[in-house]
Order: structure tokens, then C-alpha cells, then sequence
């Protein structure tokens, strides 16, 4: 089972972007309420206040609100503004390009992707005795080690394309006197990198049937001359497995769909 710290950690080791420790000292004017950071993407671990020789620990939200990439922290309440000579202490952590809270976000793009449509199959015994088996929709909760460094690179392909979108606006600069500084590389590099990764996952995927690129399997459906309907099917089961029988629905695509659920009559068997 895969932990979120744990897979966030892993993401930076990919993008090369570790954090780095800080902590700021910021001394009260009776005037200001927002302060900047000495650094940006920031990750807060402890604001508090210094009283009377004793720290006193704010809580995120109530008391203070951050601006992680931007680096500012904001007073709420009784404490803003800081009263003069008030010392407040910020200490955590910040990263180079992104903050846990994108990762995250990058994180669970690349989990809905690489788990779509796939299911665990558990085995159980019911109050009655019976052997019965349930589908747990694949997450992070349940994902076998073996996928955690596919979902992790995926992840890492999904934080580079913003990284891209970024570097696609860099223009290179030529003077006069001959200097030219060629900005857009940036934007080349990243693309190949992302290239690099996606082929990378690709290979992992194949390898082990998983994710975007593994290979799926469908029931051909047979219909009925008579009704002109498909023939119901049904999920294979084990012997001992004395659940009800469960139908399997063909999964077809429908594009310009009727909203209106209105009906269509029929005349003569042709649909009005």
C-alpha cells in the first residue's frame, strides 16, 4: 500500500526537487499584517509566537493564513496586526518549481489515469459460510508496490508539462552586439524530457499490464435473430463461488446523446 508522503517524496527525487529548510524571524511594527517569506513554494511545519520567553504555536487557518508560492503569510484576528516588538517565527520548508499541495494535485491526475477502469478482485467468506468475491476499484490505498514507480513517473510527466507551459512563453533575446541568449532550449529540453519519461512508463506499463498502456480484453456480443437484442452474458465464476449470477453491460460509446430522455415511438417497426 502506497503512503502519500511517501509518493511525494519519490516525485521530487524524479523532478530533482528537493527542499530546502528555513526558518524566518519577523519582528512586529503594530502596522503590518502580511510578510514575505524568505523564500517561495513553501511548506509550513511551525508558526509561533514568542511570549514571554515561552513559544506559543498558531494554528494554519485560525490564525494565519500562507501563500505557499508566493512565500507570504498572513495574520488573522487578534494577531494582526503584529503587535510592536511581537516576534513571530516561521520555520518549514521550500522547494524549487512546486509545493506538496501541486504535487499532490499532479499525484492524483496520474492515480485517476493509471487506475481507470481497474478493479481488485477480494475473496471472503460471507456470514453464511459462503465464498464470495468483491471488486474494489483500484486507488493508492490499494496499490501493489510493484506500481508505485510507474504512478510515480507519470506523476512526474504530468508536473513537467506545467513546467512546459511555462517555458513555451520564453523568447530568445539577440542584440546588437552580437549576444543572442536562446531561452526557448528550456521549452526543447523539457519536451524531450517528457518524452524520455513517457516511454519510460510506457515500457513499464507493457512489461507488467498496467496503467494507460495495458492490453485490455473484451467479449464479442452475439444478437438474437428473433428479438434482434444481445444475448445476455454473464461474469465467469469460480466453483465455490455461490453469489448471484452478475450480467455483463456492453460498454458502448454514445456521442450526441438526446438529452430530453423523451422517447421515441415506433410505427411499423421503423423509429419515428
Amino acid at each position: 500500500m502506497a503512503e502519500l508522503t511517501k509518493l511525494i517524496s519519490r516525485i521530487r527525487s524524479e523532478l530533482g526537487d528537493f527542499g530546502t529548510s528555513f526558518r524566518d524571524v519577523l519582528s512586529g511594527t503594530d502596522e503590518l499584517t502580511d510578510y514575505d517569506l524568505s523564500a517561495v513554494n513553501v511548506n509550513l511545519s511551525r508558526v509561533s509566537l514568542l511570549k514571554d520567553g515561552d513559544l506559543v504555536d498558531l494554528v494554519a487557518g485560525t490564525d494565519y493564513q500562507v501563500d505557499g508560492r508566493e512565500g507570504r503569510i498572513t495574520l488573522l484576528d487578534e494577531h494582526a496586526p503584529l503587535p510592536l516588538g511581537q516576534v513571530l517565527i516561521v520555520e518549514g520548508t521550500a522547494a524549487g518549481m512546486f509545493t506538496d499541495d501541486e504535487l499532490t494535485q499532479h499525484l492524483r491526475d496520474a492515480e485517476l489515469q493509471h487506475c481507470h477502469n481497474r478493479h481488485i478482485t477480494v475473496r471472503y467468506r460471507s456470514a453464511n459460510g459462503f465464498i464470495r468475491y468483491a471488486d474494489e476499484p483500484l486507488d493508492i490505498t490499494n496499490l501493489p508496490d510493484v506500481e508505485e514507480l510507474p504512478l510515480v513517473l507519470l506523476a512526474v510527466v504530468n508536473a513537467m508539462w506545467a513546467v512546459a507551459t511555462d517555458a513555451s512563453s520564453d523568447v530568445d533575446i539577440s542584440t546588437g552586439e552580437g549576444t543572442h541568449v536562446s531561452r526557448g532550449q528550456r521549452y526543447t529540453q523539457v519536451l524531450h524530457q517528457i518524452s524520455v519519461l513517457t516511454d519510460r512508463y510506457e515500457e513499464l506499463c507493457r512489461q507488467l499490464n498496467i496503467g494507460l498502456f495495458r492490453i485490455e480484453m473484451a467479449t464479442l456480443r452475439r444478437v438474437s435473430r428473433t428479438t434482434g437484442r444481445y444475448v445476455p452474458i454473464y461474469v465467469d465464476r469460480e466453483y465455490d463461488d455461490n453469489a448471484y449470477p452478475e450480467r455483463v453491460l456492453p460498454q458502448i460509446d454514445k456521442h450526441d446523446v438526446d438529452p430530453s430522455g423523451i422517447p421515441n415511438p415506433t410505427y411499423n417497426g421503423w423509429a419515428a
